[in-house]
C-alpha cells in the first residue's frame, strides 16, 4: 500500500484546510498565529536554501529546537528535499548532542534559540561533518559562521512554493525520512532509521480514528518533537488541518492550557501523575467546609468510576451525587485544563488504571495507547473504543502476539528500516519474519486488547527466583495523594523495597492537622509521622500483590526524580540503573542487616 510521504501530506493539508492560524506561539505581547500560508511559504524557503547550501537526497539535517513552529518548518524543509531529518532533544547533554550529530554525520544543523546555539557552539569542533549552521531567534550577535533563518527565508514567493512542490514530488515513500536516536536508560543511543512509509503508514491508520477532528478543533504539542511519540501526533494533527499551540517548557503547560483551551492534547504519564498531585495538594490545602467537600467528591469519582468508563451502570442516587460533584469540584478541576478536552492521549509507559480511572470520572477522557520508536510509535489505542487499564487495540495493518514467555512482537509497515550502522543490533530486534521483539512483557485479552505490564529487562527476579514487574507497584504507590513518586528495588535480593518519594505538601498539611510542623523536603523525609503516614498508604495500596510482591522496607527521599539530576529520560522515563547508582547506600542500608546470598557471575 502506497501511504505517500511527509511533505506530500503536509502539502494536501496546506491545500484542502487553509487556516489563518495553522500555528501558534506565545510571544511577550500574547499570542500570536502563523496562517497555513505563511507556514508553507516559510517552509519552501528555507528548502531552497537547503538546496543552495548542496543538502541532497538522502544527507542528514539535525534539528536542535524546542516546540515551536521552526521545528515543523525546519522538518518539512528537511524532508521535502529528500533530506533526512535528525532530531535532537533541546535539553540534550552535550556529550550526546556531540555523540548524535557526529554519528549522523549530519552536514547541516538547525537550531532556533539562543541557548540552544551556544549548546551546539560549544561543541561545534567534535563535528567534522558539520559544514554549516542554521540560526533562528538567536539574537543580534550571531556568530559569523552560522547563517540567520530570518534572512534564508524573507524572500521566499511563488517560485520557492513551486521549486518545494517539485522538489517534495520526488521523494518517494521508501525513502529515510529520519534518523530519532533513542534516549534509552543506559548505554549510547541507537538511531532508528524511519522511512516515510513508516511515519506515513502510522498517521494514516491511527489518523482514521481521529477522522473526526477538523480545523475547528485546537492541539497543544508540548512533548519534545525530538521524541517520536509527539512528533507523529502532531503529524496526524497537521495533516487533518488542526491548528497546532507551541509549548517550549512543560512548566508553561498549565497556563497555556487555561489560555488556549485546546479540544485534543498527549502526554505521557508522569504528566497526568503531576497533574493529579497538583489537585491533591490544592485539596488538602483547603479547609473547613470547601475541605469536605473536595475528599466527597474524590470519594463519589472512585465510585463512580466503573459508570463513567463505561463498564458498569450506576444507580440513580450515585447519578445525583455525580452531578452534584461535577458541579461542585470536577467542572473546575476541567475549567484548569481549558475545559473543552474531548481527546487526551497518553503514551510512553503505561499509565496506571486507578490514576485512568479518576480522570475519566471527573470529565477527562485519557486514551491510552502503547508504541515505541521503532514502530513510528503507535501499534495500538484506546481510542475511540475504550477499555481502561489497556493499551488498546492494535491499529489498522498491525499485527500484535505475545511470545511465549510473554513478550510483546509487532510486525506491519510501522516497523522501522533498522537502527543506524548497527545491522547487528537491527537482527537482534527484528526476526526473520519481521516481527519486531519489542521488549516489553504483556497479554491480549480476550478481546484483542493490549495489555504492558512492563519493561522484560525491567523485571526483578528475587533471590528465590520469583518474577516482579515493578511498574504496576510504582504506579498504585504514586495514585497515594501522599506519594510524588516511587521506584521498587529488589532484584537477585531476598525481598522488594521502595524508594518513595513523598508530596511535602499534602504530607506536611496532614501533618499540621495532627499538630505536628513540617515543611522542607529533607525535615517530610525524616519525620516519623510521614514514615507512619507512608507505611499506612503502602499497605493501603499494596493489600492485594501477592506475598513475594509486597514491600518489606521503605526509604523516604527528599528529592523527585528528575532530568536535571539524571533520573528520567527526557521522556519521563526511570533511569533504573541510575537511581540505584545515586542511592546505593540507602538501598543497601534497607538489607544491611540481612545476608544476602549473591549469585557468582562467571566471565
Amino acid at each position: 500500500m502506497n501511504y505517500g510521504t511527509l511533505p506530500s501530506k503536509f502539502l494536501h493539508a496546506m491545500d484542502t484546510w487553509p487556516n489563518p492560524r495553522a500555528q501558534m506561539y506565545l510571544t511577550p505581547a500574547g499570542w500570536q498565529n502563523i496562517s497555513s500560508d505563511e507556514f508553507l511559504r516559510r517552509t519552501a524557503g528555507l528548502a531552497q536554501a537547503l538546496f543552495e547550501l548542496g543538502v541532497k537526497p538522502g544527507d542528514r539535517v539535525g534539528l536542535l529546537a524546542a516546540n515551536r513552529p521552526e521545528w515543523h518548518t525546519a522538518d518539512f524543509a528537511i524532508n521535502g528535499s529528500g533530506a533526512v531529518t535528525v532530531p535532537v532533544y533541546f535539553k540534550e547533554s552535550p556529550e550526546r548532542m556531540a555523540y548524535i550529530l557526529k554519528h549522523a554525520e549530519a552536514r547541516v544543523v538547525f537550531v532556533a534559540g539562543r541557548d540552544q546555539v551556544i549548546s551546539l557552539l560549544a561543541i561545534r569542533s567534535e563535528l567534522p561533518h558539520l559544514e554549516h549552521v542554521v540560526v533562528a531567534d538567536a539574537g543580534n550577535d550571531l556568530p559569523a559562521e552560522c547563517l540567520r533563518y530570518e534572512t534564508l527565508i524573507a524572500l521566499a514567493g511563488g517560485a520557492e512554493v513551486a521549486a518545494y512542490r517539485m522538489r517534495a514530488s520526488q521523494v518517494l515513500p521508501g525513502q529515510l525520512a529520519s534518523i530519532i536516536y533513542t534516549s534509552g536508560t543506559t548505554g549510547e543511543p541507537k538511531g532508528v532509521m524511519l522511512s516515510h512509509t513508516n511515519f506515513c503508514s502510522n498517521t494514516t491508520d491511527v489518523g482514521r480514528d481521529f477522522a473526526l477532528l477538523s480545523s475547528e478543533d485546537m492541539a497543544i504539542s508540548f512533548l519534545p518533537l525530538a521524541h517520536v511519540y509527539g512528533r507523529t501526533l502532531d503529524y496526524i494533527y497537521l495533516f487533518q488541518g488542526v491548528p497546532i499551540a507551541y509549548v517550549d517548557a512543560v512548566e508553561n503547560v498549565a497556563k497555556a492550557l487555561t489560555e488556549i483551551r485546546p479540544t485534543v492534547m498527549a502526554a505521557v504519564p508522569r504528566v497526568f501523575e503531576k497533574i493529579y498531585a497538583r489537585l491533591m495538594e490544592q485539596g488538602s490545602a483547603n479547609t473547613g467546609v470547601k475541605k469536605k467537600i473536595f475528599t466527597w467528591a474524590i470519594q463519589v469519582a472512585e465510585h463512580a468510576a466503573p459508570w463513567r468508563c463505561g463498564d458498569a451502570s450506576a444507580s440513580p442516587l450515585l447519578k445525583m451525587q455525580w452531578a452534584l460533584a461535577d458541579k461542585l469540584v470536577y467542572s473546575k478541576i476541567r475549567e484548569g485544563t481549558g475545559g473543552r478536552l474531548r481527546i487526551v492521549s497518553s503514551g510512553g509507559a503505561p499509565l496506571s488504571k486507578s490514576l485512568a480511572e479518576f480522570f475519566w470520572s471527573v470529565g477527562i477522557p485519557i486514551y491510552q495507547g502503547y508504541g515505541l520508536t521503532e514502530t513510528s510509535p503507535i501499534v495500538s489505542s484506546n481510542f475511540p473504543r475504550n477499555r481502561v487499564g489497556s493499551s488498546g487495540l492494535a491499529i489498522s495493518h498491525c499485527e500484535v502476539k505475545a511470545a511465549d514467555d510473554g513478550e510483546i512482537l509487532v510486525r506491519g509497515p510501522m516497523i522501522m528500516q533498522g537502527y543506524y550502522k548497527r545491522p547487528d543490533a537491527t537482527r537482534e530486534v527484528i526476526d526473520e519474519s519481521g516481527w519486531f521483539h519489542t521488549g516489553d512483557v504483556g497479554y491480549l485479552d480476550e478481546d484483542n486488547y493490549l495489555f504492558i505490564t512492563d519493561r522484560k529487562k525491567d523485571l526483578l527476579k528475587t533471590s528465590a527466583g520469583k518474577l516482579v514487574a515493578p511498574q504496576p507497584i510504582e504506579n498504585a504507590l504514586k495514585t497515594s495523594p501522599y506519594v510524588l513518586n516511587a521506584m521498587i528495588v529488589g532484584d537477585r535480593r531476598k525481598f522488594i523495597v521502595a524508594l518513595v518519594v513523598p508530596n511535602c505538601k499534602t504530607v506536611s498539611t496532614k501533618a499540621a492537622e495532627h499538630g505536628v510542623a513540617i515543611s522542607s523536603g529533607e525535615e517530610v523525609a525524616a519525620h516519623p509521622f510521614s514514615r507512619t503516614l507512608i507505611h499506612a498508604e503502602i499497605q493501603r495500596l499494596t493489600a492485594n500483590l501477592a506475598q513475594y510482591e509486597t514491600i518489606k522496607r521503605f526509604a523516604l527521599l527528599p528529592a523527585d526524580f528528575t532530568f536535571d539530576n539524571g533520573a528520567l529520560t527526557f521522556t519521563m522515563k526511570l533511569k533504573r540503573r541510575v537511581v540505584e547508582d545515586q542511592y546505593r547506600e540507602v538501598i543497601e542500608s534497607l538489607y544491611a542487616d540481612v545476608a544476602e546470598p549473591r549469585p557468582v557471575i562467571q566471565d
